[in-house]
């Protein structure tokens, strides 16, 4: 049985007197339980109208979206989504943002195991010691964390991600991508990510979607990323396989505006001073 699957998927917006806009048109995708897909591409050629219309917040207006071969019809518990902004309750407690959505999904369980289910999502993301507390009491990564901890709570199948860390430091950013790539494959996750940040989508992903420029943008190529999992970020980040994968991103990404790469000019090394000792390293 087939997973997660686009079938011809076009998308167009309609409003008002103007002319219909035409956003997506012709996708065809087929995603494997338990793969991390990462969509890359210019602002505005609909990555995450895409995720809208798997999440089932928007319809496709042409084919299908399909999970286990059911026309997706709406929103489900088993496709859980993290935005960019955490959108967090203010009035409560990073716990009771998570018994947010434990409570709807598993409102048949007893309190206590509800409770329980939260705190131990909130452990996996690091933020056990500071379920208390409230949003404005804790940082931007560690909202970002209660989200992710939220959507995990509802154990969906599918996790869309729609530039989750875009708002974070370089340092907190690639902290939570170790961390989301940790439950990945803890969990048995199926990601799907929308990004700008190149890096991030070779770093995490098994497969790149790249979606050509809009309008009526359609998937202009898909990128195997052979690394093996566990990842470790250091060595594969130097790693030549790095370099190239992210090289043919940024050409592509490049393509799409119908620029060329500048050809980066060698810098000349200049001759050591005779006697003076050379630096090690």
């Amino acid at each position: 049985m087939k997973f997660l699957e686009l079938i011809s998927v076009g998308k167009t917006f309609r409003s008002g007197g103007k002319p219909p806009a035409e956003i997506l048109t012709g996708i065809d995708l087929h995603i494997e339980k338990g793969e991390f897909v990462a969509v890359i591409g210019h602002s505005g050629c609909g990555k995450s109208t895409l995720l809208s219309m798997i999440a089932g917040l928007e319809d496709a207006t042409a084919g299908s979206v399909c999970l286990r071969e059911h026309e997706i019809s709406g929103p489900g518990p088993e496709r859980a989504v993290v935005f960019q902004h955490h959108s967090l309750l203010p009035w409560r407690t990073v716990l009771g943002n998570v018994m947010l959505a434990v409570d709807a999904v598993f409102a048949r369980e007893a309190k206590a195991e509800r409770r329980a289910r939260a705190e131990r999502w909130l452990e996996k993301v690091g933020l056990k010691e500071h379920m208390l507390k409230y949003p404005h009491e804790i940082s931007g990564g560690m909202k970002q964390r209660a989200g992710i901890a939220r959507a995990l709570s509802m154990e969906p199948e599918v996790l869309l991600l729609d530039e989750p860390f875009g708002a974070l430091d370089a340092l907190t950013r690639a902290q939570l991508q170790d961390e989301v790539v940790r439950l990945h494959a803890e969990n048995g996750l199926t990601v799907f990510m929308v990004t700008h940040d190149i890096d991030e989508a070779v770093y995490c992903s098994d497969r790149i979607v790249m979606m050509n420029v809009g309008p009526r943008a359609s998937i202009g190529q898909i990128l195997d990323v052979p690394f093996a999992r566990p990842r470790e970020r250091i060595s594969l980040m130097e790693s030549e396989g790095f370099a190239h994968l992210r090289a043919r991103c940024i050409r592509f990404l490049y393509d799409q505006k119908g620029k060329q790469v500048p050809v980066a000019t060698p810098i000349p090394v200049p001759d050591p001073v005779v006697g003076e000792p050379a630096l090690a390293g």
